[in-house]
């Protein structure tokens, strides 16, 4: 897989999945030094072929040929819990499709403490440079997983003891009143629909955002950044 942006370059080279950096003429030399600080074979090229390579504009100068992204397991989130000895706090994406939310919901949940994402097989974005690229790097250490059914797994949590919070603009509980402490799951539904019927009925509660402008909603990543924020906070890590 070809990725490319500078931090998610960067930590793809800490993790070790890079195999060779293709660097735009002209870029800082202190960045190449970076670069260069890692055992991977560094070449130059006019930027403008790393524009036609990427397909877009917005590489910052460098692209990297890496291993392709791996989808986690559900394991690999409650180890993560288990090894760092907090109550779980995981992300469920019902329907989010677009890249750069689901890239920036990736970035949120790392930075904000959370053990892992889980999208639904069918319902989601793959895994791709976008995403990649919108989570500036934290692809590298945040486990993201699929299920086949997103409600089965809510049952399948609920059972051990995790309290589901499915967020959603007309809920009637306020989420910065909401006790986001101990095992939690917080999920996100698509832009405009929001959570399916389905989802929704297995929630334990829904929360909302207040909002005092005129438009109602909030864009699906901004919306996850806030529940994230509001657990780290309830939970003392914020």
């Amino acid at each position: 897989m070809l990725l490319y942006g500078r931090n998610p370059v960067l930590e793809a080279l800490k993790d070790g999945r890079v195999t060779e950096v293709l660097v735009a003429r002209g870029v800082e030399e202190a960045f190449v030094r970076d670069l260069q600080a890692f055992d991977v074979r560094v070449k130059f090229a006019p930027r403008i072929e790393l524009d036609q390579i990427a397909g877009t504009t917005q590489h910052q100068g460098v692209i990297a040929e890496v291993e392709d992204l791996a989808w986690a397991t559900l394991d690999d989130i409650l180890d993560r819990a288990e090894a760092r000895g907090e109550d779980l706090l995981i992300v469920l994406l019902d329907g989010i499709t677009d890249p750069r939310n689901f890239g920036a919901i990736i970035r949120s949940a790392e930075v904000l403490g959370a053990h892992g994402v889980v999208v639904e097989e069918r319902r989601s974005a793959p895994l791709s440079p976008v995403v990649a690229k919108t989570a500036a790097g934290a692809t590298s250490y945040l486990p993201v997983a699929q299920t086949k059914n997103l409600p089965r797994l809510m049952d399948q949590l609920k059972e051990d003891g995790v309290w589901v919070y499915g967020a959603a603009g007309e809920a009637a509980q306020d989420v910065g009143r909401t006790d986001l402490s101990g095992k939690v799951a917080l999920v996100i539904g698509a832009e405009g629909e929001g959570l399916r019927r389905l989802v929704r009925e297995k929630c334990d509660a829904l929360v909302r955002i207040p909002t005092r402008g005129q438009v109602q909603s909030l864009n699906a990543s901004v919306a996850a950044g806030i529940l994230l924020y509001e657990a780290a906070r309830t939970r003392g890590t914020k």
